[in-house]
């Protein structure tokens, strides 16, 4: 057994990288019944056996019962190794990507978590610190190294070569899987066992040094993303490509960024039927300070600026010409990691994000930060609001200038001319204290009425969820005391009969004494609880997650 298997957490507890949990639908007590005893009996024999070969099998419990419709394997990612020898993370975001499966078949539910064994994993584990910077944590090589090690890893951060910690979402492309987080790197990864397979490097295919981790998919399973081209044949640019489910990736287009040395940060994107949406926000990378982090003693994040005074451009593209409309559309400063969902509604495309007043989000998640967590709200955080913005699509000209063109009356949200070919827009505010978003995706790019996601009023760690119709504007509330749930993911039922005939599917931290973390099963309409299953092993804060359905 290789002993970077089986590292340590900064409490000293064992990270399983391989745990398995088998819980069957006739445990619908809290008591162990005697078929349970013997289950579990029969796997405590086993248990060595397994943990040599890399995975554990634990007995837990199951209260309620897991609907039989419900087959695919749900896969979470985020970080989960913060320290490796003398050496720690300075940012959350930062840490080395643990994946975790749960896997749902006739009514079963089997759980197994997994390092993510990228190059930035193993070279870490072999010199027994970290060796690769990330975000928010700058490496530097160990003191006793020689001057050519020095100036090796100099030149490796004046032109950085990113790393390949894929710890914050899974994408598909044709019929695999990837983990990813922002960079130029995904790790093909195999979703039944969690084993990490071969790395791909998007430059060999396209110039984007940086991409987006939430990619858009179509019915004929097309996936589409975008990345950031920096300073190629002497350019800055955003590139929207199409990764065809059977063929070879395309360039969809181009945008050139407002400023070729301070390119927009963004996560997520919008698409419709006929459109992208791409928000150009005054969050900018600063190039030059990038290429000088290293040398300054400052991590790559402290290159990340916002200019409130500055003003937010939104781009509407078309998917067919691949060309911007030629109206420019404009708003106020924000900062948007999540795009809800984007629809057309009778000559305008309503697109709904998650928006902050600032940076402070990313602040909030250095580890010193989150160790001086007093449990009372800080007064720094910035509390997300929930707008739809609404863009009408039909040319400005022979419009007054200072009219609403906007025409729908479901919403308040408006586009005002300001001169020929520029439109002001001001978004209607929905749901304050929401983030992580989810919808029946079945519904991505349509008008869709509920959305699922965590409610963050007063702190960015959740410790409730909700349901919020965006029509009536009621929520419905999920949490229990001590308890932290990851982000919802809505699993619609096999031809349901609406929009939320389905199941959310929730991994909660428990913290309360005596009980185990425990993956929740909700009634997508009701949301009220149908199961929860208990795991015995570890589990941890994630960022995103991806349910694969059975056959795919």
């Amino acid at each position: 057994m290789e002993s970077t298997d089986y590292p340590y957490s900064r409490d000293k507890k064992l990270l399983l990288p391989s745990s398995t949990l088998h819980l069957r639908t006739d445990m619908s007590a809290v008591s162990c019944s005697q078929k349970q005893t013997q289950e579990c009996n029969k796997r405590i024999k086993l248990f060595f056996f397994f943990f040599f070969f890399g995975f554990v099998a634990f007995c837990s419990l199951l209260i309620g019962t897991i609907p039989s419709w419900l087959q695919g394997i749900l896969l979470r990612n985020g970080p989960g190794i913060f320290s490796v020898g003398d050496t720690s993370y300075n940012h959350w975001f930062d840490g080395m990507a643990i994946m975790h499966s749960f896997t749902f078949k006739d009514g079963e539910m089997t759980h197994r978590s997994r390092f993510l064994r990228s190059d930035t994993y193993t070279a870490n584990m072999d010199a027994n610190r970290i060796v690769v910077s990330e975000m928010g944590t700058m490496a530097y090589p160990d003191p006793s190294k020689n001057f050519i090690v020095k100036a090796i890893t100099f030149l490796n951060h004046t032109v950085p070569d990113f790393t390949d910690n894929g710890a914050s979402n899974f994408i598909k492309y044709g019929n695999d899987y990837y983990a990813t987080s922002e960079t130029n790197y995904i790790r093909k990864i195999d979703p039944e066992t969690l084993e990490t397979q071969e790395k791909v490097d998007y430059m060999k295919y396209l110039p984007v040094n940086m991409a987006s981790s939430h990619v858009h998919y179509d019915k004929e399973g097309n996936a589409y993303n975008m990345g950031t081209s920096i300073a190629e044949k002497g350019k800055t640019k955003y590139i929207l490509f199409k990764v065809p489910a059977v063929s070879e990736r395309e360039v969809i287009c181009t945008v050139p960024c407002r400023s070729m040395l301070t390119p927009s940060y963004y996560h997520s994107f919008g698409m419709t039927d006929n459109y992208f949406i791409f928000i150009e926000q005054p969050f900018k990378l600063d190039i030059l300070k990038m290429a000088t982090a290293y040398m300054r003693g400052v991590n790559w994040a402290s290159c990340l600026k916002f200019c409130p005074e500055e003003n937010t451009l939104i781009h509407l593209i078309d998917r067919k010409t691949g060309k911007e409309v030629e109206t420019k559309f404009y708003t106020g400063a924000m900062v948007v990691y999540h795009h809800v969902n984007a629809f057309e509604d009778d000559g305008h495309v309503v697109f709904d994000v998650i928006a902050y007043k600032d940076t402070s989000l990313y602040d909030m998640f250095y580890l010193s930060k989150l160790k001086e967590n007093t449990g009372f709200p800080d007064e720094n955080y910035s509390k997300p609001s929930y707008k739809r913005f609404v863009i009408p699509v039909h040319s400005d000209k022979g419009i007054a200038v200072g009219e609403d063109l906007v025409k729908l009356k479901y919403t308040t949200a408006n586009a005002v001319k300001e001169k020929e070919g520029k439109l002001t827009c001001q978004a209607e505010v929905l749901y304050e204290g929401l983030e992580l978003p989810r919808i029946n995706y079945n519904f991505n790019g349509k008008k869709q009425q509920f959305v699922y996601g965590n409610c963050v009023e007063e702190s960015a760690l959740s410790r409730q969820i909700a349901k919020f119709d965006t029509e009536t504007k009621e929520v419905i509330y999920w949490s229990e005391d001590n308890c932290w749930p990851s982000e919802p993911v809505f699993v619609p039922r096999p031809n349901g009969e609406s929009e939320d005939d389905g199941v959310v599917l929730v991994s909660v931290l428990n913290s309360n004494p005596g009980q185990s973390c425990f993956m929740l099963v909700l009634d997508g309409k009701t949301f009220k609880e149908v199961a929860r299953a208990y795991v015995n092993t570890e589990l941890h804060k994630d960022v995103h997650g991806f349910f694969i359905p059975q056959g795919n």
